[in-house]
């Protein structure tokens, strides 16, 4: 019995001991505090401690400390915990702080904080500083290959350029972005080309753009710093000027013939009205004509119209139709009434 509790005991001391010996390590970790003591940085267990106490993992904020004090840079711990903390790229920031000392930029450690924590890339940043970055307006990847705009004299032309930026690390924090340049590197060739009398005028010097576009101060309110603009490639495009004309003639035929069909339909309206109105004026005559029998009756019988009268009226009436007929080529339809005589 005493051995099975004496083995018990050991075996439950050797798990504790293993429990208390990953802890130990696990909260102090001994490799990275002898590499800090080692590099020659103040690194306490306690300040590991602290780290693993607040989840911020010990290697993620020696190893950088370590690189920039090797750089010749001085940092502390609490600098680098507080960035991590916020969200920020710790590695990022000390690899920048140094790429930023060797390149003679002065750059400290709030501002590449402040850029880092803005969304940008801190050490891309520094890099384009060290090295400029050259894009193209407009930019290929987003469809458009060209920019293109009309001169006065009508004849499209389509530029592409080539700006060279170099970041600028005071503005980075709440200045525009390279699709800000691009945009104003478009307007900028847009109102050249359009400002243009002739496009023989810009194809003969393309230099006249960069010039006008550099001239406007476009890295303004941006977190880049525009050294030269070049104009790769100028092309002629159509003549919008003619095809304008030709579209607005067009426009004026059709508007011209719209008119004129108007005035058609409202002359053969006009037509069938007069003839309605002719037609209507015959019916008044043959209505007239249709009274002169009862007028002549009345005259009879009111004494008014004798035979010989009557006769000289029919002969005359018969005169007129003859005449008339003989007049269109063809015999005449009715004659004197028997008896009469013909009119002299």
């Amino acid at each position: 019995m005493m051995g099975e509790v004496s083995a018990t005991i050991f075996l439950l001391i050797f798990f504790l001991a293993v429990l208390v010996l990953f802890f130990f390590f696990y909260f102090i970790p001994i490799r990275l505090w002898i590499a800090a003591i080692m590099a020659r940085v103040p690194v306490s267990l306690f300040s590991l401690v602290g780290m693993r106490l607040r989840r911020v993992p010990p290697s993620v904020i020696v190893n950088p400390l370590i690189s920039v004090t090797k750089a010749g840079l001085k940092l502390t711990t609490d600098q680098l915990e507080a960035h991590y903390l916020a969200g920020g790229d710790v590695i990022k920031v000390a690899n920048a702080l140094i790429s930023a000392d060797k390149a003679n930029i002065k750059l400290t450690f709030e501002r590449a904080a402040a850029i880092d924590l803005a969304g940008r890339d801190v050490l891309e940043a520094v890099h384009m500083s060290v090295k400029p970055k050259v894009i193209d307006a407009p930019d290929p990847t987003k469809g458009a290959g060209l920019v293109a705009a009309v001169a006065m004299d009508g004849i499209q032309l389509r530029a592409k350029a080539r700006v060279t930026v170099r970041a600028n690390l005071d503005r980075l924090v709440g200045g525009a972005t390279e699709e800000t340049i691009i945009a104003r590197v478009g307007e900028g060739i847009v109102t050249t080309i359009g400002s243009a009398q002739s496009h023989k005028k810009v194809l003969e010097n393309p230099d006249l753009i960069s010039k006008t576009v550099l001239q406007k101060g476009l890295d303004a309110g941006t977190g880049f710093e525009i050294l030269s603009i070049d104009i790769a490639d100028v092309d002629v495009g159509e003549n919008i000027g003619a095809k304008l004309q030709i579209d607005q003639a067009n426009a004026d035929k059709q508007i011209a013939q719209a008119l004129a069909e108007k005035r058609r339909a409202e002359a053969i309206a006009r037509e069938q009205e007069m003839r309605a109105r002719v037609e209507e004026m015959r019916a008044e005559v043959v209505r007239a004509e249709a009274q002169v029998p009862l007028a002549i009756a009345d005259a009879f019988r009111g004494g008014n119209l004798g035979i010989m009268d009557y006769y000289r009226y029919r002969n005359l009436m018969a005169d007129t139709e003859m005449r008339a007929s003989i007049a269109r080529g063809a015999a005449p339809t009715a004659g004197p009434p028997e008896g009469g005589t013909p009119a002299p």
